[in-house]
């Protein structure tokens, strides 16, 4: 029997489908840069095995199995971005607004950054899946795209990414210069220390404790808060804090559970009490930005049908 090697002809369909397997988790974070979505990065990475199933006796093994398979998981992500608008945040589609429920509406044409949970690797690696950097992407065309992903964060040379995107070295250089200058603007996401894990586990007690003096310590002034779907962000703790105790006082006595993180930084589950008087039914994934030993940015995503399996949490919690 022969043994499959990344560089050898793969023969055996048990062989080629261990081989795909021991390359899903990376090229499920690739489709997720760049695509910005847990599900459609999921899709991605199947048809890709589809894909290559279909063709593996065209393979030959004139690459490695990992390069291969990335060719075809960036061409399965530029089919599927190929003319439809760019995932966003809502800070990324216009100026804050007044913390009033008048201002809280949907925009249906918008199709929204979503999270994933993150990567176990090392820092470098969850760095490139934070929100912001994600959503810096989005600002780039899909081929550019694909160029800043595959030199910047998997550290392709220019000529290997040329020959991926059937292009020339000159044009992978002329995009990766141009990507880079439209990231110049993202900085590194720092590690979280034990005092910050501190301020976490402060902020879950005085968040379940709607203690707002207490969450005044916590989070910085100039903190900005999201709800995706809902188009409408904050900018200020102030007008944070005129929301929750106005619009959104539906989230005083809420639970708040922790989960694995979420694009390299703390993500909680959020239950707030039942409307039928027992237990507490899912409300948010919280995604909390640190900096300085404050709170920077609170992301409440409301998707929870699909947002909670996804990273592991319950349907809803007891009493």
């Amino acid at each position: 029997m022969a043994v499959m090697t990344e560089t050898s002809v793969v023969r055996a369909p048990h062989e080629l489908e261990t081989g795909f397997e021991e390359h899903r988790r990376e090229l499920l974070a690739h489709c997720y840069r760049m695509l910005a979505s847990p599900f459609e990065a999921e899709d991605a990475v199947q048809e890709t095995f589809i894909r290559a199933w279909r063709g593996w006796r065209g393979f030959e093994g004139r690459a490695s199995l990992r390069s291969w398979l990335y060719r075809i998981a960036t061409n399965v992500c530029l089919d599927l971005l190929s003319g439809r608008e760019r995932r966003a945040r809502p800070m990324d589609l216009g100026p804050s607004g007044e913390p009033i429920e008048a201002n809280l509406s949907t925009l249906p044409e918008v199709t929204w950054i979503e999270p994933t949970p993150d990567p176990a690797e090392a820092a470098v690696e969850r760095e490139t899946v934070r929100l912001a950097f994600v959503a810096a992407l989005q600002h780039l065309p899909p081929r550019q795209r694909a160029v800043l992903i595959l030199c910047e964060v998997l550290r392709w040379k220019a000529s290997e990414v040329a020959e991926l995107l059937d292009t020339s070295v000159a044009s992978v250089n002329s995009a990766l210069q141009r990507a880079r200058a439209t990231l110049d603007s993202i900085g590194p996401a720092p590690e979280l220390d034990e005092p910050d894990r501190e301020l976490l586990e402060r902020y879950v007690t005085a968040f379940e404790a709607y203690d707002i003096d207490a969450l005044t310590s916590l989070i910085h002034e100039d903190a900005i808060q999201s709800m995706p779907p809902f188009s409408l962000w904050l900018t200020s703790r102030e007008d944070i804090f005129t929301w929750w105790l106005g619009p959104g006082i539906g989230c005083r006595g809420s639970r708040v559970i922790p989960t694995v993180a979420a694009n390299g930084s703390p993500a909680f589950g959020q239950y707030k009490p039942s409307e039928s008087g027992s237990g507490f039914d899912p409300w948010a994934l919280q995604v909390l930005e640190i900096e300085d030993g404050k709170i920077v940015e609170l992301t409440f995503f409301l998707d929870t049908d699909r947002l909670f399996p996804l990273f592991g949490l319950p349907s809803r919690l007891d009493s």
